[in-house]
């Protein structure tokens, strides 16, 4: 009988070690953003969807978050994420001009989207359906893009309603082809960086910018601009990327469950709660400032204007760039945005 006792307990005691084995550690994942962790973008985008991830693996993963470019420059995303400095990084195309160019097509003047939901899906089908726009990103694990709305036209001293009152405006704008938009529009692009555009506007070095809804709240452009036009200019565009090898590694089940929260779904959550839900907000902004009835829409018939102007030709001219440089469908890939803009 003791004899019994004694092996009972003896392996008792080696069953524990197994047992706390038994009980999974979670996968923790750094993601990393350049945005402060406090702001509405933040809060209202980036930790609502890693609480998703969390949930939707069941605990299996553990985001461990870092904000306002403490693990990795906003203009390092990129290759941070690649090199494994985070898992999950936030990036932001703008930086790197030339580097996705087939995937610049979403940002093309003139798109027929109006919302960021809309673009981001737009962007997210484009990826699924080219091999093209693929490659571009053969080096990462995509896990969702999405886009800002079109930029909306703001302005200190007079308002925009047609093409004429363009002309001549000192406008900021990115580089690229909004850059050749403002050109054929008549107006003088000016490369500024967003943190000077406040002052740039306030002490007339530009008369106008481009700028979505979320930048007009965020950088306070509403206390200096006074007239706020929607006209056909460009969108950006982002994307949510993983560490290749890092990514490999996870369990079936968990890149299953990442991605159910990710693809097509993740980039009209993000597309919708980091800009769209920000329109409302920042017109509510430019109301206080007193200026609520000085926003514009263009007439149908001027907007057209503005689009075979600075649209039309600008698209073109990326088709034949694309095509000198070996893409043979970019007419394809054009003719699908426009068409997947409309439905």
């Amino acid at each position: 009988m003791k004899k019994r006792v004694i092996i009972f307990l003896i392996t008792l005691l080696m069953a524990v070690p197994f047992a706390a084995q038994s009980e999974e550690k979670p996968i923790v994942l750094r993601f990393a953003h350049q945005n402060p962790e406090s702001g509405l973008s933040s809060v209202n985008a980036s930790e609502p969807w890693l609480r998703q991830i969390e949930q939707a693996t069941g605990g299996k993963v553990k985001i461990q978050a870092f904000y306002g470019q403490t693990l990795a420059k906003g203009k390092d995303m990129w290759e941070a994420t690649k090199m494994g400095i985070t898992d999950i990084g936030w990036c932001f195309h703008g930086y790197w001009p030339g580097m996705t160019p087939v995937a610049d097509v979403i940002s093309l003047p003139a798109m027929p989207f109006t919302t960021a939901e809309k673009g981001s899906e737009i962007l997210w089908k484009l990826y699924e359906k080219f091999p093209e726009i693929q490659n571009e990103y053969k080096d990462v694990k995509v896990l969702l893009f999405y886009t800002s709305p079109p930029y909306t036209l703001i302005t200190v001293n007079k308002p925009v309603k047609s093409l004429a009152d363009f002309s001549g405006m000192k406008v900021r704008m990115t580089g690229g082809p909004p850059t050749e938009m403002v050109k054929a529009l008549g107006g003088v692009p000016m490369l500024i960086p967003m943190p000077d555009s406040y002052l740039s506007l306030q002490k007339g070095v530009i008369d106008s910018m481009g700028a979505p809804w979320e930048a007009i709240h965020v950088w306070r452009f509403y206390e200096v601009a006074k007239y706020y036009t929607e006209v056909p200019f460009p969108a950006v565009y982002f994307s949510l990327v993983m560490n290749k090898a890092k990514w490999n590694s996870l369990p079936k089940d968990v890149q299953d469950a990442i991605m159910s929260v990710s693809g097509e779904a993740g980039s009209k959550f993000w597309g919708r709660h980091f800009f769209d839900d920000m329109r409302a907000l920042g017109i509510e902004k430019v109301k206080e400032a007193g200026n609520g009835e000085n926003i514009f829409a263009l007439s149908p018939e001027e907007r057209q204007k503005w689009i075979d102007v600075g649209g039309k030709p600008i698209w073109q001219n990326w088709v034949k760039d694309m095509e000198a440089k070996g893409v043979k469908n970019a007419q394809e890939i054009l003719d699908t945005t426009l068409q997947l803009g409309q439905e």
